[in-house]
């Protein structure tokens, strides 16, 4: 089923859906679907769901630190996940679209900075997680950084600038080292999460519109960031309040990437908080947003990258570091906060180690 701004055929199955949830006096359990009455083939228009705040922003100070970082609230909601047909720049990894419903939570005002993980950096505890034997004996330990063996900050800045070149284990081991600090419960965003608030109840291709040449005012990309980072939070927001969804660095997901993974969505149906979990293997991982680097058409808000070894083809490591992507200098994350975690995603944390594939 194809569903677009424009109100699309239903396919048989649905159309009997449709007749159904009717007859029942059902409809006030789908906001998200319009079902007409008539006898002719039912048609389906799809409107994103945004309810109404019932959590606050709020800042997230360091102990004995000056450092912190702002923490935006996220309703729930219902949208449309992916990219129509029609969009342009559109990839096939892309459809089909697909009904979600997520719960509220809190997402990053900006990027990581390295103000911020250069704190895990010092204060992680060292863990040897060579081996499966060895993290099992030492289950909660927080693990850090190895010492690159390169300059980390790959000639950009440092202090305001988001972290680049870090492995997805990084990012993860980065949330639970935060989470055991804070007493607060920080992960990477789903792929559903990550575009639900970049979209901020829009449907077109970028936040703002699908007017590619708006971009320059939200992001730092190929046409204006003078191949570099820049500082976090410089250019404008989107509708939500959060700065840099698109551009700067491309950010880390939660999920493994499967091409085809939006396939396996019943068509017509809200599904609850989708992920693809990620599992011990080192990759694909999805990378969202765009970068430095990036043309504006891989900026888009349905846009997917999968993450592949030749990002870390430089490293000399034997085996290679698990920290670090040397050949990603234009990648970097942002966490989220649930208000409610989902079941499946409690006490997750990255189950890679030196000797993962």
């Amino acid at each position: 089923m194809k569903l677009k701004r424009s109100t699309p055929r239903c396919p048989p199955s649905l159309q009997a859906c449709s007749r159904l949830i009717r007859a029942l006096g059902l409809a006030c359990l789908f906001p998200g679907i319009i079902l007409t009455a008539s006898a002719a083939p039912v048609s389906v228009e799809f409107e994103p769901t945004i309810e109404p705040l019932s959590h606050k922003n709020y800042t997230e100070k360091f102990p004995n630190s000056h450092v912190e970082f702002d923490m935006v609230a996220i309703p729930w909601g219902t949208f449309l996940m992916g990219s129509s047909e029609d969009e342009t720049g559109r990839q096939r990894d892309e459809g089909p679209q697909h009904l979600v419903k997520l719960r509220p939570f809190w997402m990053g005002k900006t990027e990581v900075t390295w103000d911020e993980y250069e704190l895990f950096r010092e204060h992680g505890v060292a863990s040897d997680r060579d081996n499966d034997a060895a993290r099992a004996l030492n289950a909660d330990a927080v693990t850090r950084p190895t010492t690159p063996y390169p300059d980390e900050y790959r000639g950009f800045g440092n202090e305001g600038y988001p972290v680049v070149g870090i492995s997805h284990h990084a990012a993860m081991e980065y949330c639970y080292w935060l989470t055991q600090k804070t007493g607060k419960v920080y992960r990477l965003p789903t792929e559903a999460e990550w575009e639900f608030a970049c979209r901020a109840g829009g449907r077109e291709a970028y936040f703002f519109g699908d007017n590619a040449g708006n971009l320059k005012d939200y992001a730092w990309y190929r046409k204006n960031s003078a191949e570099a980072t820049h500082p976090v939070g410089k250019k404008k927001p989107n509708p939500w309040g959060l700065h840099d969804m698109y551009g700067n660095v491309a950010e880390w997901c939660l999920d493994h990437y499967q091409k085809d993974f939006y396939a396996a969505f019943p068509m017509g149906q809200l599904t609850l908080g989708p992920v693809k979990k990620p599992t011990a293997s080192r990759y694909p991982h999805v990378v969202r947003g765009g970068s430095w680097e990036n043309s504006a058409d891989r900026c888009r808000s349905a846009a997917r990258l999968a993450s592949d070894p030749s990002w870390n083809k430089v490293d000399p490591e034997k085996p290679q570091s698990i920290w670090w992507v040397w050949n990603a200098d234009t990648v970097g994350f942002r966490i989220v906060r649930p208000t409610e975690e989902y079941d499946e995603l409690k006490g997750i944390r990255s189950q890679v180690t030196k000797m993962s594939k």
